[in-house]
């Protein structure tokens, strides 16, 4: 009798070995669909960028400015350093988006629409980037401080930028933009709204930088 019942319960505890095993492998190949038809329907990533001013159709100037002014790295805050894009909800909290993207990180989108800005006026012998060859009689630097969706009260693109002209040869800043920062409405909540919306609000501040360092110039000659 005990044989017996040891044998029973041998083929028992081998019954429930198997059905374990084969409902591990149903779970198990469960799970590889779940994750085989989410890889399958992954979202989209999408790049973005923006455009400066369009340059008019001729210099404005025939005799620019006997000045070279090497354009210099904008520097900014880690979250403008990446190329997500970057919301928040007017409240000190900032989130980025991994969908949404600049083609470029946007102090380098910032660098160059600055020079091509620059070039299309006509009013400078030269407008360069930071190299290590490029040698210049000014450099232009600054700090954008924000270049991002804010979602409340409204939907606005925020851009805060502020500039600096390095004289090279005294190693003097003599000219600055007042701090630009602006809010512009964006018409609805789309990616693409506010990327135009920030373009808007970049190409404001790009003609506040140009016509102020103009006019510094034309009241400061150059020897």
């Amino acid at each position: 009798m005990r044989l017996i019942a040891l044998s029973n319960l041998r083929s028992t505890e081998s019954r429930l070995r198997a059905s374990a095993s084969s409902a591990g492998l149903t779970a198990l190949v469960i799970v590889l669909c779940v994750l085989l038809t989410n890889c399958g329907s992954a979202r989209p990533v999408k790049y973005f960028t923006i455009q400066g001013t369009p340059p008019p159709a001729a210099p404005s100037q025939p005799n620019p400015y006997p000045v070279t002014i090497v354009v210099g790295h904008i520097t900014a805050p880690m979250l403008f350093r990446d190329d997500r894009m970057v919301y928040s909800n007017g409240s000190v909290e900032l989130g980025s988006d991994s969908y949404n993207r600049w083609a470029e990180q946007p102090t380098d989108m910032i660098e160059s629409i600055l020079v091509q800005d620059l070039r299309a006026t006509g009013q400078f012998r030269a407008i360069q980037r930071m190299s290590s060859s490029g040698k210049g009689d000014y450099i232009l630097r600054g700090r954008l401080s924000a270049f991002n969706e804010v979602d409340s009260p409204g939907i606005t693109a925020r851009v805060t930028l502020d500039l600096e002209l390095l004289q090279t040869k005294t190693g003097t800043v003599v000219w600055t933009l007042p701090t630009y920062s602006h809010d512009e409405p964006v018409g609805e909540k789309t990616v693409t709204a506010i990327v135009l919306a920030l373009q808007a609000n970049v190409r404001s501040a790009m003609q506040e930088a140009t016509s102020s360092l103009t006019q510094y110039f034309a009241t400061h000659p150059q020897q």
